[in-house]
Formats: structure tokens, sequence, C-alpha cells
């Protein structure tokens, strides 16, 4: 069984800045890439940022420059700075990584935490 707990959400106004962070435990081999989705009210889960084993990176557009995704491979952690937050990043941010526990490898998802930009 592997586990993703994001960590990081919450209120902030617009401009301002929020780190999100998510740690996998569990059965883990090895993970390969790692992302962050996001879901407003009223529309379709979105990838903001995914970032690779290797370390190769891509963004949405609507979040480059502002935002930075890394990751910990020896602690298997994952983060999403967030800078110059505006009302519509607000959402509920999903951490996810393609997880291999033995054999198999499986996209895994966190349980979601709130980010509210207000204006």
């Amino acid at each position: 069984q592997v586990q993703l707990v994001e960590s990081g959400g919450g209120l902030v106004q617009a401009g301002g800045s929020l780190r999100l962070s998510c740690a996998a435990s569990g059965s883990i081999f090895s993970i390969n890439s790692m992302a962050w989705y996001r879901q407003a009210p009223g529309k379709q889960r979105e990838l903001v940022a995914l970032i690779t084993s290797s370390g190769i990176i891509n963004y949405t557009d609507s979040v480059k420059g502002r935002f930075t995704i890394s990751r910990d491979n020896s602690k298997n952690t994952l983060s999403l700075q967030m800078n110059s937050l505006k009302p519509e990043d607000t959402a509920v941010y999903y951490c996810n990584a393609a997880v291999k526990s033995g054999v198999i490898t499986k996209p895994t998802w966190g349980q979601g935490t709130q980010v509210t930009v207000s204006s």
C-alpha cells in the first residue's frame, strides 16, 4: 500500500505565496514521474506541473514563471512553490506519482489540499 499525503494549502491574498508538499510512504521500490494537478469547482482536473525522476520539468502555461516544482528522490517528497498567486489559482491541488511497487508501476493520488486565493 502506497500513500501520498499533501500539506501546505490554505487561504492567501492575491500576489502572495504558498508552498505545497507531498510525502510518499509505503511499499515503494521507486517513483517515476511526480506531478501536481488541480481541480477548480465545476472544472476538470488539470495538470499543473510535472517532474520526471531525472529532473525534466514541464509546467502548464498559466503557471510558468510563478510556480516551481521540485522533488527529493531520497525522501520521496514533492514540492510546489507558488508565487504571485492569482484568484484563478484557487482549486484543490492533488499530488500524483507513478509508483513502482514490486513489478507494477501505478499512478497514485493524494487526498488533495485546498488553495484559496482571495482578490
